[in-house]
């Protein structure tokens, strides 16, 4: 038996942190404050619905997707299947693979659904979903590492762009990666949908044979990964410059690839200090962040 789910007011009043199992949830919204209220009572009421919801689904749900792959019941399940099809014919992609950033947007389409706010997020561990009022931004902070949050530039938002969800991985972050990019940040459509891109540009920042990179069969350290027997990164030495411009280049080809495609607006890789950006948009100095940053961690 698991835990109860928390729920709760972060001490400053403005943030609600909900943790049930894998899933931790920030979110916050601006507007008046009966709208506000509303907003966050039926975020509560969603969430604490969603991780029986996945559980019941999760055989279907660590499964590789394929064209014909059966179709799962739950909102959240199908949005993550739908992140993923338009991978599941060019690499080894199961729907977890878009499972926070789903998570994400199902929490905050639940808010938006029945309370007009300003402007509102759910982040979920770094993923994020987001909802801007005409005329309202949010300004995200990039970071290099998960691990070790340091934040290297910065970008708007506005309510005129087309981007409503960002998502982070790498093979430091929380999840495990094929790749050996300390972070790859996607700004998408949809959360989801960064989610899912994000994991295969990560997965494509790589070295492939390079004997300075440690690399452990999934299952041995997650028995019951959706990744099975696929070899994780768990270690990467120093690099060489040159070695570094190969491994980004891998990631910026597939990138390049996925914004021709519609897939994504922008990404961010980095590796060992160095970055790349491809379909920059504005990125000032991370010493421009105020307190009121949406901090991308």
């Amino acid at each position: 038996m698991r835990e109860p789910a928390l729920i709760r007011m972060l001490p400053e009043g403005r943030r609600m942190h909900l943790h049930d199992g894998p899933i931790d949830l920030i979110i916050e919204a601006d507007g008046p404050p009966q709208a506000i209220s509303t907003a966050y009572e039926c975020a509560v009421r969603r969430f604490t619905t969603i991780l029986d919801e996945l559980c019941s689904e999760l055989t279907l749900l660590r499964t590789r997707t394929e064209k014909y792959s059966a179709r799962p019941r739950g909102r959240v399940a199908q949005r993550m299947v739908a992140a993923v099809e338009p991978y599941c014919e060019d690499c080894f992609i199961t729907p977890m693979a878009a499972v926070a950033g789903s998570v994400a947007e199902e929490i905050l389409k639940s808010m938006m659904a029945t309370a007009t706010v300003e402007r509102a997020y759910v982040n979920n561990g770094g993923d994020i979903a987001l909802d801007l009022a005409s005329h309202y931004a949010y300004q995200v902070g990039m970071v290099e590492r998960p691990d070790l949050p340091s934040l290297f530039g910065s970008l708007e938002i506005t309510a005129a762009d087309p981007i409503r969800g960002i998502a982070t991985s790498g093979w430091r972050g929380r999840s495990f990666s094929l790749g050996i990019a300390d972070a790859v940040t996607v700004l998408a459509d949809s959360a989801a949908a960064a989610d899912a891109a994000a994991t295969v540009i990560a997965n494509a920042v790589n070295l492939p044979d390079h004997p300075g990179i440690t690399r452990v069969p999934a299952n041995e350290i997650l028995p019951d990964s959706d990744l099975g027997g696929l070899l994780v990164t768990r270690g990467v030495e120093t690099l060489s410059s040159s070695e570094i411009s190969a491994a980004l280049d891998s990631g910026v080809r597939v990138a390049e690839s996925l914004r021709t495609r519609g897939l994504i607006h922008s990404c961010a890789l980095c590796l060992q200090g160095r970055t790349r950006v491809v379909s920059p948009l504005v990125w000032p100095a991370a010493e421009e962040f105020s307190q009121r940053s949406l901090r991308h961690a």
